[in-house]
């Protein structure tokens, strides 16, 4: 992911910061796992740093390699069983994420914000043949990709939002529709309408609909979400899916607080 790349860094990103490159980029795979060649691309980390780090993380357990291809190992799995009591809230919205799927016959998704990402948590496939398979629990992407992540992006508050449209360059990887300048006038339509919509950027066709869930706080931290093909996702029917989105984001914030 785009957000994920030491590019641009002048050689002064630490230890640290390119150990959570790599992790979170092997966690981006999921199950068919990846190479050290994809890690070091998707990273932009030369390949012997990313070969060396990633050597080291399977030593003390945080990676595997099986038949050539690395994946999450077991000591993420028991660290992040601990820290699920904090931050897990999947448990408190499948209801909701199912009740979506079901009422549209759509995919439903709960994705969570993390730094300058969002990270799909939980999904559920709806009932309609035709499906986007663009999300699936544990991809990330960075804000305003995907319709998570614009629905974040738009209700940050004004100063965050700004800076990080004035310091984020998405076209490198996701292309001219996703310049600042394209950004900022999703990021405002968004603003005026409550609920992002994204038309099919991140695979041609794939469309989503999205809303924020925001803390005690007023902060939005997740969204959730509704994808699938263009044709179910028309003119008339978009309003609907995202006034429906916006009724469970709002019922799914005040469970959590």
């Amino acid at each position: 992911m785009e957000s994920t790349r030491a590019e641009g860094t002048n050689g002064g990103i630490s230890v640290v910061a390119k150990v959570g490159l790599v992790l979170r980029t092997v966690g981006a795979a999921a199950a068919a796992g990846t190479t050290t060649s994809a890690v070091a691309r998707d990273t932009g980390l030369p390949r012997p740093t990313a070969h060396r780090l990633l050597t080291d993380l399977a030593a003390q357990g945080f990676v595997d390699r099986d038949r050539g291809r690395w994946q999450l190992g077991p000591e993420l799995f028991l660290l992040g069983a601990v820290a699920a009591a904090r931050y897990d809230v999947t448990d408190q919205a499948r209801d909701i994420v199912a009740d979506l799927a079901e009422q549209t016959g759509e995919s439903a998704f709960l994705s969570a914000l993390r730094g300058r990402e969002t990270v799909c948590l939980a999904g559920c496939e709806g009932s309609f043949p035709l499906r986007s398979h663009v999300l699936h629990e544990g991809i990330r992407f960075p804000l305003g990709v995907a319709s998570a992540g614009l629905a974040i992006l738009a209700h940050l508050p004004p100063t965050e939002a700004d800076d990080y449209l004035s310091t984020t360059d998405l076209t490198t990887r996701w292309g001219p529709a996703h310049s600042r300048r394209a950004l900022r006038s999703r990021v405002e339509h968004t603003r005026t309408g409550g609920y992002a919509v994204n038309p099919g950027l991140v695979v041609e066709g794939s469309w989503g609909v999205a809303a924020a869930v925001f803390d005690r706080t007023g902060r939005p931290r997740s969204a959730l979400s509704l994808t699938g093909v263009r044709s179910r996702f028309t003119d008339e029917r978009i309003p609907v899916l995202g006034r429906m989105l916006l009724d469970r984001a709002h019922a799914l914030g005040r469970r959590e607080r």
